[in-house]
């Protein structure tokens, strides 16, 4: 079992930077590869970024690609997303997910976190 709790959202300014925080229980954290969604109002969650268990692989969605940067430390039991040069249309609520596989697909992961909200205003 894996419970995943995020920080770090809030409200900012288009062009500006975030970078959220997703904390992990259990010993196991470093055996799963962690994903980003992101779910904005009346729309289906999407994939944002993932990363291997290691750290040594990345992916990232084309809309997001050259802005944003997924790492991982598992010495702390934590993932992040770091954001930069962030525009409107990346208002969503952002989760952090644990799974098996590096995928972009939401039913490749077995753990959620409840969510953090970033807003971008214009």
């Amino acid at each position: 079992q894996v419970q995943l709790v995020e920080s770090g959202g809030g409200l900012v300014q288009a062009g500006g930077s975030l970078r959220l925080s997703c904390a992990a229980s259990g010993r196991t954290f470093s055996s799963y590869a962690m994903g980003w969604f992101r779910q904005a109002p009346g729309k289906e969650r999407k994939f944002v970024a993932a990363i291997s268990w290691s750290g040594g692989m990345t992916f990232y969605a084309d809309s997001v690609k050259g802005r944003f940067t997924i790492s991982r430390d598992n010495a702390k039991n934590t993932v992040y997303l770091q954001m930069n040069s962030l525009k409107p249309e990346d208002t969503a609520v952002y989760y952090c997910s644990a799974g098996s596989l590096v995928a972009g697909r939401s039913s490749e992961y077995d753990y959620w976190g409840q969510g953090t909200k970033v807003t971008v205003s214009s």
